[in-house]
């Protein structure tokens, strides 16, 4: 694939079908101090996954927080939102700043070590919309981001996402794209990666209406 494409706010990485924005420093300052609170102050849990029809545990730790009806469904969990505490509220900030987008939810995924990975897949749950836009941090170890086209086998483009950096994932990347964090027999140590998104609005959920309107 050919070269990234730098501008002044980010890198932009050539890709049919979508886009990707990537932000390499945009947490380098506080990153190391922000994921040090993040492994204390949230409650992280090993979730049972249905993959495939059959019940797993997931291979990392996970924690779902968002505004109030923001549920998200996905491998056969269901989960309801804790709150965005003031520093979550400050990154989202931040991140909003950023990329010029609104998000209301985050996905927290904890690897503890290079045996902890993500699986193919792609952010394509309905409650995100036909055409939903992921912002990516990354805190703590680098590890490999891969992607292939839906319905491939071979990866076609394969990123270092370092501590610190933030990855935008433009749509409609998600419809035509797949993505992972595979394992590595590298030593490494822990990452914490989390992905903000802008969960459909449910009538229970007044904040997300208003935020979907700035």
């Amino acid at each position: 694939m050919s070269v990234t494409v730098r501008h002044a706010h980010g890198e932009r990485i050539p890709i049919d079908d979508g886009g990707l924005l990537l932000f390499g420093d945009a947490f380098a300052s506080d990153g190391a101090q922000l994921m040090e609170s993040l492994l204390v102050d949230v409650r992280w849990t090993r979730h049972r996954l249905q993959l495939f029809g059959k019940r797993i545990d997931a291979p990392r730790l996970s924690a779902w927080h968002a505004e109030p009806g923001c549920n998200y469904r996905y491998s056969g969990l269901d989960l309801e939102p804790e709150p965005l505490d003031r520093a979550l509220c400050a990154m989202r900030e931040r991140i909003e700043r950023l990329t010029g987008q609104v998000f209301n939810s985050v996905l927290l995924n904890l690897y503890r070590d290079g045996q902890d990975s993500m699986s193919w897949h792609s952010d394509d749950e309905p409650e995100l919309g036909p055409a939903p836009v992921i912002a990516s941090l990354s805190l703590g170890a680098t590890r490999h981001f891969r992607l292939r086209r839906r319905g491939q086998t071979r990866t076609t483009l394969s990123l270092d996402l370092e501590g610190g950096s933030l990855l935008l994932m433009e749509a409609p990347l998600q419809q035509h794209w797949q993505h992972c964090i595979p394992k590595t027999r590298r030593q490494t140590g822990p990452r914490i990666n989390l992905t903000w998104r802008q969960i459909l609005p449910h009538s229970s959920s007044p904040v997300s209406l208003t935020r979907m309107g700035q």
